[in-house]
């Protein structure tokens, strides 16, 4: 009765693409509780929440309400997700599994290797490191590791958490002296799996007790994957025995899908969802617009399926090119930048003008931004170093080569070069994008 009155009062379109996925946890008299995709929980509440109380109290009487059971009730908890001092906040998403996972070349090697450490934990690759920028699916592969044990591990214990979870979790531990309780929770698991390790950076006390967690667990043949936004040698505000043993095991990359690829993450989440979009060529569209992120490109057909649902219209060409041409504008394919660009951003960086970049000053407040000037044209724009060096005052070959030097020896130990190279790289090329809309 309850879903009935769900699918009259929101439209049969709508009931089917977000209500009808919605499982009943149980029910105590009093309170009805609910379980949805955790990946669209959050809006299913703001957007459905009053119609389904309104829908609940009709059928079932004034006094009963509606929750979401939400993770904490998921069947594929992690281990330490019970009650007490050491209960991780962060538990495995049950949707995160290595069946929903779409292989591509990009990604091809992270997937068989996190495979491989899920059916062999601690025999196949230990310690896995799978580095990639946000949005890749690394974060995916290390929950459906952790899914995969849970269901055929023959009950070998899983811990997830992030590495800003262990940081808080070990700084709670030291001031209610639960030190103990804490080293049991993360040394006690046949595997465990962390998020993020870059945000152990520069965190002394936190960098020493992880070390420790490692070598405890490393030396029992426990396994441990990790995730991280870059290599181990970039990671130059962590100490070094750790990187070493970051770089221990297998390192490997995921790098952004192809077109091919994109088109069938969409099929796939639209399966997953039940959304059903009789024009192949919207997901063209979107895979089209978003090329480098798979979580912006789930969230643009997302936004098109919402679209679609709050205004009835039907998922074709004209509403997906009305809702990308919001968010997602279309641009052309750029070429590389030049170097007139690259100089233009690195001196406003530096708070400097371009005249004092490529000056003769070799006061330090000029020669190193010059020097990152110098290495970032060499690195995006595809000129020779000839004509870099023109393009910097008439500076000789020899010069170019030493600033470009002097950058390289910088990032190997100074993680603030590393981010400040980063972002600049980030600005030019959204620069030159911006020029070829």
């Amino acid at each position: 009765m309850i879903r009935a009155e769900l699918q009259r009062l929101v439209g049969t379109s709508a009931y089917e693409i977000w209500l009808a996925p919605l499982e009943l946890e149980s029910f105590d008299g009093d309170v009805l509780y609910l379980r949805a995709p955790p990946a669209t929980e959050k809006w299913l509440v703001g957007r459905f929440g009053p119609v389904l109380d309104r829908c609940v109290r009709q059928t079932l009487g004034t006094h009963t309400r509606v929750t979401f059971a939400g993770a904490s009730s998921s069947p594929h908890a992690s281990p330490a997700g019970r009650s007490g001092p050491d209960r991780d906040p962060t538990e495995l998403n049950p949707r995160y599994r290595f069946e929903q996972f779409v292989i591509g070349e990009g990604n091809r090697l992270a997937h068989a290797a996190a495979l491989a450490v899920a059916e062999l934990p601690g025999q196949a690759y230990n310690p896995l490191f799978l580095y990639a920028p946000p949005g890749l699916g690394k974060t995916h592969l290390l929950h459906a590791i952790g899914n995969y044990v849970l269901d055929y591990g023959g009950g070998a214990t899983v811990r997830y958490t992030t590495a800003e979870s262990f940081t808080n979790h070990f700084i709670t531990a030291l001031s209610t002296k639960a030190l103990d309780a804490f080293k049991h929770a993360y040394r006690d698991a046949d595997v465990l799996l962390i998020d993020d390790v870059q945000f152990l950076a520069s965190k002394a006390r936190t960098e020493e007790e992880f070390f420790h967690t490692f070598n405890a667990l490393y030396e029992t043949g426990r396994q441990l994957v990790l995730t991280c936004d870059r290599l181990p040698r970039a990671l130059v505000s962590i100490e070094q025995r750790l990187r070493e043993r970051f770089e221990a095991g297998l390192v490997a990359d995921i790098k952004p899908p192809d077109h091919a690829t994109r088109v069938t993450i969409l099929r796939k989440r639209a399966a997953v969802d039940h959304i059903s979009v009789a024009d192949p060529a919207v997901l063209d569209l979107i895979a089209d617009r978003v090329p480098d992120n798979i979580r912006a490109l789930e969230g643009a057909l997302i936004r098109v399926v919402a679209f679609h649902s709050l205004t009835q219209r039907p998922i074709d060409r004209a509403l997906t090119m009305e809702v990308l041409d919001a968010m997602y504008p279309a641009r052309r394919r750029s070429g590389p930048p030049s170097i007139a660009q690259v100089q233009s951003i690195v001196a406003a960086h530096f708070s400097l003008s371009v005249e004092q970049l490529t000056s003769a000053s070799r006061a330090s407040a000029v020669a190193w931004p010059r020097h990152v000037a110098i290495h970032l044209a060499r690195d995006l724009t595809g000129a020779s170093l000839p004509v870099i060096g023109q393009a910097f005052g008439g500076r000789n070959h020899a010069t170019v080569l030493h600033a470009c030097k002097r950058v390289s020896e910088r990032l190997k130990t100074d993680q603030q070069v590393v981010d400040e190279i980063a972002t600049l790289s980030a600005l030019v090329s959204a620069r030159q994008a911006d020029r070829d809309c």
